[in-house]
This record gives structure tokens, C-alpha cells and sequence, in this order.
């Protein structure tokens, strides 16, 4: 017989065969079906690892350098303003200087029993040129005369070429005006007339006029 006082859900208790109820997936399948990813291997976490330990320490040497590097720019910057700060001003002072030596130059050779007046002249601008030179060596500013010198672009400007037996070819066979440097660096360039060499005689019997 039918026992009419079994409860109506019983027949629900017992899941259907082959339906899953768990909420667990199946192993090896990810939730969309398809199989779940292999995990890295501790070596190759391990190389990983490494290889970004050496790229940033690579990035915090070069960023070291360029800081450093940054840092003795700042500091040249400074130091070349500090000493050449008064640079156009020297080359406008040095300008006088020249003035002074064109005014000694443009007197009497000095003789014997030569007029009180121009000895005392020469004497005057003498010894102001000398007090002025002193004052500029003392603030770095330093002149060179090139005379018998070679030749340099980089501190001589030539004004002429002239024939010279007396003066190798190539060198300052005399100079206009010194050249003037501020703490090694050149202010105002000497003005110079270079000696050049005698063209060579051609050879006897040799026709040059070809």
C-alpha cells in the first residue's frame, strides 16, 4: 500500500543521475570549460626575478651618472660665471691699456738732451701703464707679446704677410698689439704681421714661364 503520510518533497530529495549539484569544478577544467593554465615553475619565477633586479639596477646606475654628471656642470657653470663674469668689461679695460702703449709709441725716440717736456711726458704715461698693468694682473687679466713667436689662430690675428730674412717662415715678425687673455682664456687677439718665406729660385736651364 501507498503510504499517503509520506511528505510531498521526498521525491526531490535525491538528485537526478548524472546532474552535478556540487559547486566545485571539475578538476583540470576552468570555468569556461577549458583546461586550467600550468603554474610557473619557482626557476623560472626565479629568472624573472633577476632579470628585473638587473634591469633596475641597470636604470639606478645610469640615473647615478646622469646626476653626477648634472652636478659638475652645475658646478663648472658656476665657476666659469664667477671668474668670467667680467669678461666684457675686461676686453672694454684692455682696449685702454692698448690706447696707452699707441700713445707711448706715437713720441720721440728718447735722446740724449731731448726737450724736459716730452722726457717728463714719456715718464707720466710710463708709469700709469705700469700701475694699470698691475691692477689687471691682479684681477687675472694678463697680456703676451707674440714677436718671434709661431704663429697661432687661436691667439693671433694676421693682419699682413711679409717677406723676412730674419724670421722663420710662419712666425710673428712683429705685433701690433698683445694678445690679452682673462684666467687663460683669450679676451682680445694679437694683431700680427706673420712672416712668409721667399718663393724658391727655380733651377738654371728650367723654363718657368710655361
Amino acid at each position: 500500500m501507498t503510504d499517503h503520510n509520506a511528505s510531498p518533497e521526498t521525491a526531490h530529495d535525491v538528485p537526478e543521475q548524472g546532474v552535478e549539484t556540487s559547486g566545485h569544478e571539475t578538476p583540470g577544467m576552468n570555468e569556461t570549460g577549458g583546461e586550467t593554465l600550468e603554474e610557473t615553475t619557482p626557476e623560472a619565477r626565479i629568472e624573472a626575478l633577476e632579470a628585473e633586479v638587473a634591469e633596475l639596477k641597470d636604470r639606478w646606475v645610469r640615473s647615478e651618472a646622469e646626476s653626477q654628471n648634472i652636478c659638475a656642470r652645475a658646478k663648472r657653470d658656476i665657476e666659469d660665471a664667477r671668474q668670467y663674469a667680467i669678461q666684457k668689461f675686461a676686453r672694454d679695460v684692455v682696449e685702454a691699456a692698448d690706447n696707452l702703449e699707441r700713445g707711448l709709441a706715437s713720441l720721440p725716440a728718447k735722446t740724449e738732451g731731448e726737450d724736459v717736456l716730452i722726457t717728463k711726458l714719456r715718464e707720466g704715461i710710463e708709469g700709469t701703464q705700469r700701475s694699470f698693468l698691475g691692477i689687471l694682473e691682479r684681477n687675472g687679466i694678463t697680456c703676451e707679446d707674440p714677436t718671434g713667436k709661431p704663429f697661432d689662430a687661436n691667439l693671433h690675428q694676421a693682419m699682413a704677410e711679409q717677406p723676412s730674412d730674419q724670421h722663420p717662415s710662419g712666425h710673428v715678425m712683429q705685433a701690433w698689439t698683445p694678445a690679452w687673455l682673462l684666467k687663460g682664456r683669450l679676451l682680445k687677439p694679437a694683431m700680427v704681421v706673420v712672416a712668409k718665406g721667399e718663393p724658391a729660385a727655380a733651377p738654371q736651364g728650367v723654363d718657368t714661364t710655361a
